[in-house]
């Protein structure tokens, strides 16, 4: 076992980086080490089976990842792409690939299982390639997710289907049962992420103990996997429904930081896996009939992407990068190809050129895109501004990560005292109203590393965190602490939960968006109430040191809803009896 794992990871720290640096992804990489060391290769791996049972785990990580990026709203919003170009897809891509495998002399039974399999996309391979090149937010990358997650739901009802197509009859019968333990486990998975999984977060994060959340997190994800495939249903729909049922969870930022390295260490174990299961003797020995076979599927999965891509209004570039991203074949065909060798539907040596081809089109993929990105989409696309502006070499001692309206009074009076620093805005409309009043603002994303890299954050002393999204501001903290964690941060809370969130991340000081402006409308509005004015400064003062004592109080407890509460509660009886007592005083 120790030697599989030191030839899986040596592999991949070969391989990666050399296919990385060619500017061919990733996934690429991770299916050369598999060939290279899988049974066609140097044999230093030979039990393909065990480790792509394990492997398939980094599927299923990624599909609850990706549910943790959706909120319910926005899933509703996605439901036209999702549905018609979904199911556009799938429909057309298969009835056309099921005619293609008819000519080449595959009964229509078996044509319609190979159609249905190759018409699958792998989620394993665009996500991350898209990601690689910050392409999820495109349209190119929205519909694409949209597409996917439709196959992701039809691929179970093609599942049972196969047995179907075997048999060439209809069943006399619902199989009511089957029916009512898939959805006994949906319900099963809804109930427990939306009612048993938050308390147990709440209780789990109480006790401050890191392995014991990474322990609870990794538990998420691989028990509704197993409750998913109890009852028949894909591993990976079952980890996405959790995933979005804890989107909107106070813990998912904790989630996402716990699974993500165990997600990317699965999944590059994942596509090893598929390399070594690539039979090269068959590929030898029929290479035309491989090299058509890829050729055909991956041009005709291409064609009807830029055709359905055009359909539903894509520009250009977004249509070739929609196209391009989804030819190839999914993790799923394999699973659909060996039920249907287990049915009789497809005869085991078609399954093999089958699985071959699918194996071949993953490889492609990363190629295809990687050289479309380099070669021809740049001549298509109208010149943009770049992700970020050049910043020149300063050794500024502080940087300001937004540069809205509380971003530019910290920065007049950093300017006042002589103060340098470097001002950094995402928004291009809020940049072009400040660069209009003379003021130096370089334009970027300041939750990328790079930027803040290329803005000196390797040597300033203090990084001020003034942005209004607050999902934003906990990102650049979380880069910050992650690649430069000599700076001092200082960061604007939205509201107390954000500034619970900035506490836990231990920053090194935070100011609640509208808690001093209060405070002084509250001390103007006693005063024209007729309190005499050094009264009204007493008792917003006292407010003040009680508020602030009762938020880092209140930080021990957040997690745990009952206590909050009572907390809450003390605090405020503490605070009327100080009023209390400082009005008799």
């Amino acid at each position: 076992m120790l030697t599989t794992l030191v030839a899986l990871l040596a592999a991949a720290t070969i391989a990666v980086p050399l296919t990385r640096r060619l500017g061919l992804g990733s996934v690429l990489g991770y299916l050369l080490a598999g060939v290279a060391i899988g049974p066609a290769g140097l044999r230093l791996v030979t039990e393909v089976g065990q480790i792509a049972d394990v492997a398939s785990l980094g599927v299923v990580m990624l599909l609850f990842l990706i549910g943790l990026e959706l909120r319910p709203r926005r899933l509703w919003v996605m439901r036209q792409a999702v549905f018609a170009l979904g199911s556009g897809q799938v429909v057309i891509s298969t009835a056309a690939l099921s005619v293609l495998a008819h000519w080449a002399g595959v009964g229509w039974a078996g044509a319609a299982v190979l159609g249905a399999g190759m018409a699958m996309s792998s989620t394993a391979i665009v996500l991350p390639m898209l990601a690689e090149r910050d392409l999820l937010q495109s349209r190119a990358g929205r519909d694409g997710f949209a597409v996917l997650l439709f196959q992701d739901l039809a691929f179970i009802p093609l599942v049972a289907i196969v047995p179907l197509l075997a048999a060439n009859t209809l069943p006399d019968h619902v199989p009511w049962h089957d029916v009512a333990r898939a959805a006994v486990a949906v319900a099963v998975i809804l109930w427990g992420g939306r009612f048993a999984i938050p308390p147990l977060m709440r209780g789990i994060g109480g006790t401050r103990n890191p392995e014991l959340f990474t322990t609870t997190a990794l538990l998420i994800v691989a028990g509704t996997a197993y409750i998913a495939s109890l009852a028949g249903l894909s591993m990976s729909l079952g980890a996405f429904m959790a995933g979005v049922l804890l989107s909107q969870s106070e813990y998912r930022h904790e989630l996402q930081a716990d699974i993500a390295p165990f997600e990317g260490l699965l999944l590059g174990f994942f596509f090893i896996s598929v390399g070594m299961s690539a039979d090269l003797g068959l590929a030898v020995a029929h290479p035309v009939q491989l090299v058509l076979a890829t050729a055909a599927l991956l041009l005709a999965k291409i064609l009807i992407g830029l055709l359905l891509a055009i359909a539903a209004r894509q520009d250009l570039p977004n249509a070739i990068r929609f196209s391009l991203a989804l030819p190839q074949a999914s993790e799923f065909s394999f699973v659909l190809f060996g039920a249907a060798v287990a049915a009789g539907a497809l005869g085991q040596a078609e399954a093999a050129m089958a699985t071959l081809t699918a194996a071949v089109s993953m490889a492609a993929t990363p190629v295809l895109f990687a050289l479309s990105e380099r070669f021809l989409l740049p001549r298509l696309e109208p010149k943009t501004q770049p992700a970020f502006d050049a910043i020149p070499p300063e050794d500024t001692p502080v940087i300001i990560c937004g540069f809205g309206r509380v971003g530019q009074i910290i920065g007049r009076v950093l300017r006042m005292h002589g103060i340098p620093f470097t001002a950094l805005e995402g928004d291009q409309g809020q940049l072009d109203v400040v660069r209009r009043f003379g003021n130096k603002v370089y334009f970027g994303d300041p939750t990328r590393p790079d930027l803040l890299r290329a803005a000196g954050a390797d040597k300033a002393k203090l990084l001020i965190v003034a942005m209004d999204n607050m999902e934003d501001v906990l990102r650049v903290v979380d880069v910050v602490r992650l690649h430069f964690p000599h700076i001092k941060i200082m960061a604007r809370a939205r509201n107390r939960r954000h500034a619970y969130l900035l506490m836990d991340r231990k920053v090194d000081g935070l100011v609640r968006d509208t808690f001093y402006s209060s405070l002084k409308m509250a001390e103007g509005s006693l005063t024209l109430l007729g309190i005499p004015g050094r009264d009204a400064a007493r008792s917003v003062a006292l407010f003040r040191e009680h508020d602030e004592r009762a938020l880092r109080d209140a930080h021990a407890v957040y997690r745990d809803e009952t206590q909050l509460i009572q907390t809450t509660q003390q605090a405020a009886e503490e605070l009327a009896a100080l009023f209390e007592a400082d009005r008799k005083s």
